[in-house]
Order: structure tokens, then sequence, then C-alpha cells
């Protein structure tokens, strides 16, 4: 069960602010959600095949052919941040 202070973690990793009404709407919602998982786990599925693809799809990939790149001022072109030619991020430790 999913509680008030479940969806203030859960809103603290996902750095978003909620109300108070918010908070109460979400955990309901959440337990609902929950709810509907433990109803599919009373399912009996035994002798039934598993389903890793619900549509028959065939390789839609285009074939991989060379051509021509980006030069490196196009990819570049909407960095917020280059440095000597390069993207630049921030430091990472």
């Amino acid at each position: 069960m999913i509680t008030i202070k479940d969806v203030e973690h859960i809103s603290w990793l996902a750095s978003i602010r909620i109300s108070d009404e918010e908070r109460e709407e979400l955990v309901a919602q959440f337990n609902t959600i929950l709810e509907y998982f433990q109803q599919m786990d009373e399912v009996d599925t035994e002798g039934v095949e598993p389903t890793y693809r619900v549509v028959d799809l065939a390789n839609v990939f285009r074939d991989d052919l060379p051509r021509e790149s980006l030069s490196q001022e196009d990819a570049l072109r909407n960095a917020p941040r280059r440095e000597e030619g390069y993207f630049r991020s921030p430091r990472i430790v």
C-alpha cells in the first residue's frame, strides 16, 4: 500500500513539487493501480503461452546505407555549451 511518505519520496526523486491535495489524490491513484495488479496476479494463466508481442511485426528498419554525415558545425549548432569543437556537459563525479 502506498502512503503519503511514499508519494513524497517519489515526488522528490522526480523533482516535482506537489500540493497536499495532490498528495492525497496520488495516494489513492497509486493504490488503485496496485489493486489492478493484484487482480491480474489472481488470473489463472496455467497453460497460456507467454506473449512477447501482440502484433506480428517484421523488421521495419531501413537499410543501413552509408551517406554523408553532418559537419561538425551542424552537429554543434544547437548545443547549449561547446568547447573546442566538442559538446560541453556538466561535470559529473
